[in-house]
């Protein structure tokens, strides 16, 4: 069994091949059961497991199976000993015999993966002349955000805003060396009224982005936000942009921008447009003019886990 580091990842994994290597598995017949949630019992504040499955069976002489699960740890209480509060690893196993073929640092697989996940939505949601991000958040998965809408839209200028803003100055220096005009602002709005896409990727219990200030053609990526209570964005862009998710299943029961709208009727799930299987395979149309406002929100699914696992078996050297 092979031990996929952090390194490993980032050595082999580019977002060009990993969007379409996600683009494929949406189009494809892969198996993904509800993700597990077991409460694990700690002294203080509780603990919890999260096993997230899926497998597919291959298409033929030529395709191998492959079946995979993401274990995850959440231990609120790991920063009063100075630790992550999540842990996550990968395991990848043959989906013709079991057998484990590689434990993968989950972490690391995860960021790549959620964000290609904007980046394949971007492609069909995005204007084709997307040229100013405006990153919110400035956390560990804000770059490979700005580096994947970059690959699938000619991104020029990156405007970066967080709420502290030393950290903000350290990201768009990391941006900055690979190339990517960035600059950091204080002030959001103006920011988001110019952008041609925004992403967000935050923790925040209440919206950060109004509708308002969204200009018309204009993107808006939500990342954050993970849970029923959450919001990155306020009831006023949800009724002026088509709303789009990675699944229904996931968006309508964990996402704050999907859920809160649900419940009170600014959004009725008829109203979501269409989620990525439909967009891959053709099934719905993504954007329907230069002029439209879209809204797309992820909460992640194992599907996309494993796809990046794939490609990162079949690029490690015998």
């Amino acid at each position: 069994m092979r031990v996929v580091t952090a390194d490993d990842l980032n050595r082999i994994l580019t977002y060009p091949t990993l969007i379409e290597a996600l683009r494929e598995a949406f189009r494809s017949d892969v198996n993904v059961p509800l993700r597990h949630h077991h409460p694990v019992k700690r002294p203080g504040a509780d603990g919890m497991l999260l096993l997230m499955p899926a497998w597919t069976s291959g298409d033929g002489a030529s395709s191998s199976a492959f079946l995979g699960c993401k274990i995850v740890t959440v231990f609120p209480d790991n920063a009063k000993l100075q630790r992550p509060s999540i842990y996550g690893s990968y395991m990848l196993m043959s989906g013709e015999t079991g057998e484990p073929l590689a434990i993968m640092d989950g972490t690391t697989l995860t960021a790549w993966r959620t964000a290609c996940a904007s980046a394949l939505a971007a492609s069909y949601l995005a204007r084709e002349d997307a040229s100013h991000l405006v990153m919110v958040g400035a956390g560990a998965l804000a770059p490979h955000l700005v580096r994947a809408h970059a690959a699938v839209r000619p991104i020029k200028k990156v405007t970066l805003w967080n709420r502290t803003r030393k950290r903000a100055v350290q990201t768009a220096f990391g941006l900055a060396v690979g190339g990517l005009e960035v600059e950091v602002v204080e002030d959001l709005e103006p920011a988001v009224r110019e952008a041609d896409i925004v992403s967000c990727a935050t923790l925040s219990a209440e919206p950060l982005v109004r509708g308002k200030w969204l200009k018309k053609g204009a993107h808006l990526d939500l990342v954050g936000a993970y849970t029923p209570k959450m919001r990155e964005a306020d009831d006023d862009a949800v009724k002026k942009a088509k709303v789009f998710v990675d699944t229904r299943a996931g968006a309508t029961k964990e996402a704050g921008d999907i859920v809160q709208p649900l419940k009170s009727g600014v959004l009725k799930k008829e109203g979501i447009q269409a989620d990525l299987f439909e967009l891959c395979r053709g099934e719905m149309k993504g954007r329907g003019g230069n002029l439209q406002v879209t809204l797309f929100k992820s909460v992640g699914t194992a599907i996309e886990d494993l796809a990046a696992a794939m490609l990162v078996w079949r690029g490690l050297s015998p």
